[in-house]
């Protein structure tokens, strides 16, 4: 039986213009990191060097440990030195980023390294595929919600949470901004992308 776990995971549920507090576990992700707009070159470059070894490390766990699953959406963290630039001026060439595919804790570190050594002897070998890397991390308390539009449009939406949700709450940012894509904006209008924005918290 094929798991699914955006669908079992509390932390990938949200409604659209609710902010809600979760708890986020700790779990482990390829990753892969860059700078500058979304979009960009180099961020189309790095999605092109993590899903092959997200598929890779998926057919290792059917085939070899008859445990299927799908794999998750593509997630990113974002940062900059001035965080304004993701509510007020929108200045994206101040933007860091790591992009993310959560994998399940059954995989292993050995599933990985040979997924990668894998990808590696094709022909197509992907253009940073020695930058994809395995990590563990949680996030622990986060406030969050569902944005449906343009990734253009969630400044409010950021804004909203940043400046009255999450200090009315008694809480402080904390970490990185979070964003997970349930759509594929290669495919949907930017009108219909469906994305959870999410931000890390502490107590204030």
């Amino acid at each position: 039986m094929k798991v699914d776990l955006k669908k079992s995971l509390d932390s990938y549920r949200a409604k659209a213009n609710v902010f809600r507090v979760v708890d986020v576990p700790e779990a482990q992700y390829l990753a892969i990191d860059g700078h500058g707009a979304p979009l960009n070159p180099e961020f189309a470059t790095a999605i092109g060097a993590l899903y092959p070894v997200a598929y890779a490390m998926k057919f290792a766990s059917k085939n070899d440990l008859d445990r299927d699953y799908v794999v998750m959406p593509l997630e990113g963290l974002w940062w900059a030195d001035d965080m304004s630039s993701f509510t007020t001026n929108r200045d994206k060439s101040q933007w860091e980023w790591t992009l993310l595919i959560m994998v399940p804790d059954w995989t292993t570190r050995e599933m990985f390294d040979a997924a990668i050594a894998k990808i590696a002897r094709k022909k197509d070998r992907p253009a940073k595929l020695d930058e994809v890397r395995l990590e563990t991390f949680a996030e622990s308390r986060c406030v969050q919600t569902l944005h449906v539009g343009s990734f253009d449009d969630e400044a409010s939406v950021l804004a909203e949470m940043h400046d009255r949700f999450i200090p009315e709450h008694g809480f402080a940012m904390t970490g990185k901004h979070h964003e997970i894509y349930l759509s594929d904006f290669r495919r949907v209008e930017p009108a219909k992308l469906r994305t959870i924005l999410r931000q890390p918290v502490r107590n204030a």
